[in-house]
């Protein structure tokens, strides 16, 4: 597929690695040569160094005969215009935009095909206040991703020594837990992935990924970690769009604090939330943090606009007496630079994007792709279609499928009903797979495997 991605930021530049990785031809538009030759540094892309939404950029680029155009610069009007002049005057098409400004995001009708003809919108600030959200929602886990319509969640837990599950077999779960059906989807020791199966012992700092439906949930982390609780107290860092979203969705159910250091825009934050305590303040004070009862608080969640300002505030908090610290970080360096830290979870607003758009470019009827640690595993959820004859899958038995040895199925949705895999399940038209993925390059493969043959078309 021949794509041009306009910006060459952390979202474009990893969608633009993810891309090129997988075989597609990527072109990269950015008035920053210095971000261009970073890219071609280590990837095979070309690059163009001008103005996004000029036409005179888009014809160097190639837009006459592109297939897709991803708009991901950090303005959303040069995104927008970009769309529309691919549109009118190279019938581009598919066309992704990045959109952050709510008055915009307020009128969808905006986006129509006949006025500003964006296909996906992609809102990286909706898309992080979901994942908070879930995270918070659904305690002591890593990561949360929603499936079947948010039916399903794959969870990533750590195993705590001295839990329930500590040095268990997988099959003791059965026992602890008759009544509740799942399926381990990978178990990570050590940074290395080891085999899911039945036998395997855990051990204390294992990380495993389960697979469940949502209500269930819960219970099945509950026998992976040793002093459960529920999170309460919220105290959020940085009144910007994120911190704003996540205490509307927190406040009705939760203790909530935000601290702003603009004390104008704390005012109108203030006025707009109702049960939230607003703080003006800078987010680094410790002595701030002490009088508002850190050591009391249950999460701690850094989402200012600077790398360092989330990085070192959420370490103080660890310090200060905080439960579990949550940070967004945007630079892929500073993500393993606070791996091992006092940082419980480090929340990439670019991993999280790119999940989202990978999802309208992957070949097959692929609905959701999550990218999972740093984006070195991934899950998907993909419908299978045709029939013994035109497709790989479909009349297949699970124990039949030609998937690489990284790939698991979780589950399967059939019409309304979810089905956890069964080696002997036989693959239906119009299912929905959850297939999880421990080395991001199998994903190729698996995708060629869904593709119907030219009868079915």
């Amino acid at each position: 597929m021949k794509i041009i991605i306009l910006g060459a930021g952390q979202v474009g530049g990893s969608t633009a690695e993810s891309l090129a990785n997988e075989g597609n031809d990527v072109t990269v538009i950015d008035q920053n040569p210095a971000l261009l030759e970073r890219l071609q540094e280590h990837l095979d892309i070309r690059t163009v160094v001008g103005h996004a939404a000029h036409p005179s950029t888009l014809l160097k680029a190639g837009i006459k005969d592109t297939d897709m155009l991803i708009a991901v610069t950090h303005n959303d009007e040069i995104n927008m215009i970009a769309c529309q002049i691919a549109s009118s005057l190279f019938n581009t098409p598919k066309k992704l935009a990045r959109i952050r400004a709510t008055d915009y995001l307020a009128y969808p009708a905006l986006f129509a095909l006949d006025a500003v003809p964006i296909d996906v919108i992609i809102s990286p600030e909706q898309l992080v206040t979901d994942y908070i959200t879930h995270l918070i929602e659904q305690p002591e886990v890593l990561q949360v991703l929603t499936f079947f319509g948010d039916r399903a969640r794959l969870v990533a837990v750590k195993v705590d020594a001295e839990s329930i599950m500590d040095g268990k077999a997988i099959h003791d779960l059965l026992d602890i837990l008759p009544k509740v059906q799942m399926r381990i989807a990978a178990i990570f020791r050590n940074e290395s992935a080891i085999p899911p199966g039945g036998k395997i012992t855990l051990q204390a700092d294992d990380e495993v990924f389960f697979l469940a439906e949502k209500h269930q949930i819960s219970e099945l982390v509950k026998v992976f970690k040793k002093d459960y609780q529920p999170y309460q107290r919220i105290f959020i860092a940085g009144g910007g769009q994120i911190g704003k979203q996540l205490a509307q969705r927190l406040e009705k159910s939760h203790n909530v604090k935000i601290i702003e250091h603009n004390e104008t825009r704390a005012r109108i934050i203030a006025e707009d939330l109702h049960k939230t305590l607003v703080l003006h303040g800078d987010v680094g004070d410790a002595n701030l943090l002490k009088e508002e009862n850190i050591h009391k608080t249950d999460v701690f969640c850094a989402v200012t606009n600077d790398d360092e300002a989330n990085i070192l505030s959420a370490m103080l908090a660890k310090r200060l007496g905080a439960r579990k610290t949550f940070s967004i970080i945007s630079k892929a360096s500073h993500v393993e630079l606070v791996e091992g830290t006092s940082i419980d979870i480090a929340v990439s607003p670019a991993q999280i994007t790119i999940g989202t758009l990978l999802a309208h470019i992957r070949r097959g009827d692929v609905i959701t792709v999550h990218s999972l640690r740093q984006g070195a595993a991934e899950a998907i959820e993909i419908v299978a279609h045709g029939d013994k004859q035109t497709s790989k899958v479909v009349g297949r038995t699970l124990a039949e499928l030609k998937l690489p040895k990284s790939a698991t199925v979780g589950a399967i949705l059939r019409k309304d009903k979810i089905l956890f895999a069964e080696k002997n399940i036989v693959i239906e038209t119009g299912d929905h797979l959850v297939i999880f993925l421990t080395e991001q390059q199998d994903v190729d493969d698996v995708e060629k495997l869904f593709q119907v043959g030219f009868e079915f078309l």
